[in-house]
């Protein structure tokens, strides 16, 4: 089958078959105005897609950051001891009783725009400032959760900060990368002042698995901003790029950074942990009840394979480095759930560990939603409103932004004490500010308020605090419990999923025992095992260290989508619509025909290629540029069906020595540039050679541009 990409300008094949003809699109297109103009010099019957090791490039650290809705925080291991993960000073202020291995994903810019602090710091500073003087200041919390949302992400998309002014998220997020940046390698420094700084850190960011493409690109964005000049005047993120702060990692160096999904990392982790440090909430002891024993889970490899030897039908469940007690009660090849309950989201992804090696293999695209810890500060606010007024809050937020961030640090420190069997009703403090805000708003009292409202599980106590019964407590954490507990049930219901016995649950949010005891409640019944680790916050940190040692630990994972280019195809009377047929030149083509690279919830093995061969369409050309499309459904036909979409372009930069005559003696624009895409890693990824000269071409794809 013939295959001419859908382009703006006309293109040429390299050969001279008549079958080959170049055909150009129609007039007008509004699919194609924006490419350059290319051939393939594939068919759409592709051969099949090659898979090759990928290279490992030499790093002597490994710093991982998570950055979280609600807390972030960095860990690192060297080379010469990849497992003894060492994590971040604790961190100063903060909150009584709450361990401080992570700070609170706050930043906090100067009037002008400038860089003050980050986390505790931020918020404590942000919490003394005069309530007038406040006003004028950036302060941004929870902001990764924009990216999420966002539907239109780009590079010029904006953040709001507490007091209703706006600056490019861009800048939010490469201020606190760089925060990061500047502790982590001050701490490496003093512990290893021998190291050089200069290309030695590989770096690694974690994002949430149901992530889409430009989310992860902005990420990476964010990382390459300080080598960017910023339009801003006022951002101090306009360095020069030979500055020794000059951002997390370079454009040129981009191996350097590497993205971590999420619950990837806390997988790669949970096959680490020791029996004593995980809890399983079935009330049974990991490993039959043996919890004083000390081995690792992936300890007795070599054990467990001798016994995988002397009978086909071992229950061993093999690990990378061995299988201890708790994978000993699953066959070989069994599968497990991992539950990232974070800020913002919950990230689900199913793992079937492979032998020999121990590599994982993703079952199920990643999945997940907006049910993360968040929601509850939601359900807060949301009551807040039915007793105070909705424009009230509204009014508060805006004209008193300290005193709000004050008021959900209230709520967040009584959060955390709540639990399913708790007896006792929780005092949450309102600040003065609020009190007497209120009162001159609207003429009398918040005790008179909560009289008048409709909720009567809130009291007003003599202390100057709401009162809120357990019951109510719990109440708030409802809707999002319901949804994670909902959105598990339909991921076991998948039938790639049949047979998993194991969920581990980790994430900021895994620690509230309001959660634990409703997915126990609602799973258990079902013979799922719901385990949690001890450091259940620290377990995606901890992981994403691991997985920096080792990124091809996940060798296969599921495409989320659907992804390919639109072309022209030899037109087919009765397999192809009569409104797609194109005649030019005395040919007949079938137009917007969806040439699929890759299909939605596909497997696809780290490294694996999929190539395709173009060349440009006229002499001198210095950029080829073809348009991606994406869709959720595996059979689309047409780049016109619904659903389908323009999500990004493939760009190839070509050299002007690539622009001219090759050394073959070819004429001019008949250079053969062969692009190969990998779906299978965490991020798309492209590299593209020059066929004639065997010289690289610099090759990207951008989702954040459309």
């Amino acid at each position: 089958m013939l295959a001419v990409p859908e382009m703006g300008l006309q293109g040429l094949y390299i050969g001279s078959s008549p079958e080959r003809s170049p055909v150009p699109s129609p007039p007008g297109s509004p699919r194609t105005q924006e490419s350059c103009g290319i051939a393939p010099l594939t068919p759409s019957q592709s051969p099949k897609p090659e898979v090759r090791a990928p290279q490992q490039a030499s790093f002597s650290v490994v710093v991982a950051i998570d950055f979280g809705t609600t807390s972030s925080g960095y860990a690192f291991s060297f080379a010469s001891d990849p497992e003894a993960i060492h994590m971040m000073r604790k961190w100063e202020g903060g909150d009584p009783g709450v361990a401080h291995q992570k700070t609170p994903t706050c930043l906090l810019l100067t009037p002008e725009g400038a860089f003050h602090s980050f986390g505790y710091t931020a918020r404590d500073y942000y919490h003394d400032l005069d309530p007038e003087e406040a006003r004028d200041w950036l302060y941004f919390e929870k902001f990764k959760m924009k990216i999420h949302s966002a539907t239109d992400l780009t590079l010029k998309t904006q953040l709001e900060a507490v007091n209703g002014k706006t600056m490019p998220a861009l800048e939010v997020f490469a201020h606190a990368l760089r925060f990061f940046r500047e502790h982590a390698l001050q701490e490496l420094r003093e512990q290893s002042p021998s190291l050089p700084e200069k290309d030695t850190v590989r770096w690694v960011l974690t994002v949430p698995a149901i992530w889409k493409q430009p989310a992860k690109q902005f990420m990476r964005e964010a990382a390459y901003l300080c080598h960017l000049r910023c339009d801003s005047p006022q951002c101090c993120l306009t360095l020069p790029t030979t500055h020794p702060q000059a951002g997390l990692v370079s454009r040129e160096n981009a191996e350097q950074l590497l993205i971590a999904l999420e619950p990837e990392a806390a997988s790669v982790y949970c096959r680490k942990l020791r029996l004593h440090q995980l809890l399983d909430l079935s009330g049974r002891a990991p490993g039959g009840g043996r919890l004083g024993e000390r081995r690792s889970i992936d300890s007795s490899f070599r054990q467990a394979r001798e016994q995988l030897r002397r009978s086909r039908h071992s229950r061993t469940f093999l690990v990378e480095s061995g299988v201890g007690e708790l994978w000993a009660e699953m066959q070989a090849g069994d599968r497990y759930v991992v539950a990232d309950c974070g800020g913002g989201t919950v990230d689900l992804t199913v793992h079937q560990l492979e032998q020999p090696h121990g590599t994982l293999k993703e079952l199920y695209k990643a999945s997940g939603g907006p049910y993360g810890a968040v929601g509850v500060d939601l359900a807060f606010e949301q009551l807040l409103c039915r007793i105070f007024g909705e424009d009230f809050i509204a009014t508060f937020k805006r004209q008193r932004p300290a005193a709000w961030v004050d008021l959900t640090i209230a709520f967040e420190a009584r959060k955390r004490t709540a639990g399913p069997h708790r007896a006792g009703a929780l005092n949450i403090s309102l600040p003065f500010s609020f009190i007497d805000f209120y009162r001159k708003q609207r003429g009398h009292n918040v005790e008179t308020a909560l009289r008048r409202s409709s909720v009567n599980f809130v009291k007003w106590s003599s202390q100057g605090m709401l009162r809120m019964s357990c019951e109510a407590m719990n109440e708030l954490f409802q809707p999002t419990v319901s949804g994670i507990i909902q959105h598990i049930e339909a991921l076991l219901a998948r039938p790639e999923v049949q047979g998993v016995k194991l969920l581990f649950l980790v994430g900021g949010f895994a620690e509230s025992a309001v959660l634990q005891h409703a997915v126990q409640a609602a799973l258990g019944a079902r013979g799922l095992r719901v385990v949690v680790p001890h450091d259940v916050g620290l377990t995606i940190l901890k992981g994403a260290v691991l997985f920096g040692q080792a990124p091809g630990v996940v060798r296969v994972r599921r495409s989320p989508l659907t992804y390919g280019v639109g072309v022209l195809n030899r037109f087919v009377p009765g397999r192809h619509p009569p409104e797609k047929l194109l005649v030019r030149d005395g040919r007949r083509w079938c137009t917007d025909v969806f040439e699929r690279f890759v299909a939605a919830e596909q497997s696809v093995a780290l490294g694996e290629e999929v190539r395709r061969s173009y060349c440009p369409a006229r002499p001198g050309q210095r950029r080829v540029l073809i348009n991606l499309y994406c869709c959720a459904a595996e059979d689309a036909r047409f780049i016109t069906d619904p659903g389908v979409r323009k999500c990004g372009a493939l760009s190839l930069e070509l050299e002007p020595a690539d622009c001219g005559q090759d050394t073959a003696g070819a004429p001019p624009g008949r250079r053969e540039i062969r692009a190969a895409m990998q779906f299978g890693d965490t991020e798309i990824k492209v590299t593209a050679v020059d066929v004639s000269t065997n010289r690289s071409v610099r090759a990207s794809i951008d989702f954040l541009s459309n």
